[in-house]
């Protein structure tokens, strides 16, 4: 499991470390009234600049608050007598955000459409492109996406927007093999010109993708297989002829609307930022506050 769940390969059962029989994922009860409880969508909010925390921060200067001085770190062994795999789980993915959330289009070899999304995801190259999707395995048996591109090697990655992020969850449903995703999301399929899997009419920026590596991971507390790693290489992109530059080599933020996944069942909007230079060393370190903090 990484953003929804993604449902599982024929024959899975539920085992003692399957995440989904412990994550219980709604932490709410009656979710649908929690949810009309709560301000409405601020549609008029839109990405915008601002300044940093610090404008005025110097080289050697450290955090801008000293808060965390009040509070110890507390140490935890991931595989500690009294530790479930699923306290690292919760703990991991409400830790590393925000996460970008690849969602993910492929055909099984007998010609089964699927599309769910992951936020075991991210780029790691562009010269050649290349991105890592991570499934998990908590019943012992791949799930759909991940046994599609392992049987045939093609996949496409979308990025989701907020224009259609409900659609996109949905697709997370742990829904049987032969149920098709794309008809239940009310989501667009556009064929794609490299692989055969479709990919997100919606999505303003898609990538046809190609498998060139897979490893499978191992439960330090079971034994048994417990998640699969892919790298792939895009081999193509669509992007929607409004959202980038002249030279097409920019996405504008304020246009993408780009959704991100924090903790639980929580998803992140992008709806402002600031700009920091990277420093260079040989200018930086002709300022006197330089060879200070080098001397502290």
């Amino acid at each position: 499991m990484t953003t929804g769940t993604d449902k599982p390969g024929p024959g899975a059962e539920p085992t003692r470390f399957g995440l989904e029989a412990q994550i219980k994922r709604n932490p709410h009860g009656d979710f649908g009234k929690v949810q009309r409880e709560r301000p409405p969508f601020e549609k008029d909010v839109q990405f915008h600049y601002h300044q940093t925390v610090d404008v005025d921060w110097k080289v050697g200067s450290g955090a801008t608050d000293d808060e965390w001085k009040t509070h110890k770190k507390i140490e935890l062994d991931p595989y500690g007598p009294d530790r479930n795999p699923v306290d690292n789980y919760k703990m991991l993915i409400s830790a590393v955000t925000p996460r970008p959330i690849g969602f993910v289009s492929t055909v099984s070899k007998d010609g089964v459409r699927n599309l769910a999304p992951f936020s075991y995801f991210t780029m790691v190259n562009h010269d050649p492109p290349i991105f890592c999707l991570g499934f998990s395995k908590g019943t012992g048996a791949p799930k759909d996406t991940a046994a599609n591109i392992l049987e045939t090697k093609e996949l496409t990655i979308n990025i989701i927007s907020e224009w259609f992020v409900e659609a996109a969850n949905y697709c997370s449903t742990n829904a049987p093999t032969d149920v098709d995703e794309w008809k239940l999301s009310g989501l667009t399929p556009l064929a794609s010109s490299k692989v055969k899997p479709e990919h997100v009419a919606e999505s303003a920026f898609s990538v046809e993708a190609k498998l060139i590596h897979s490893h499978e991971w191992t439960s330090k507390v079971t034994g048994n297989p417990s998640g699969t790693l892919v790298l792939v290489e895009g081999v193509n992109f669509h992007v929607r002829e409004d959202v980038i530059n002249e030279q097409r080599n920019i996405i504008d933020p304020v246009k993408l609307q780009s959704v991100s996944r924090l903790g639980g069942i929580t998803y992140g909007r992008t709806t402002s930022g600031y700009e920091l230079l990277r420093p260079d060393f040989d200018s930086e370190s002709k300022k006197p506050e330089f060879e200070e903090a080098l001397s502290k």
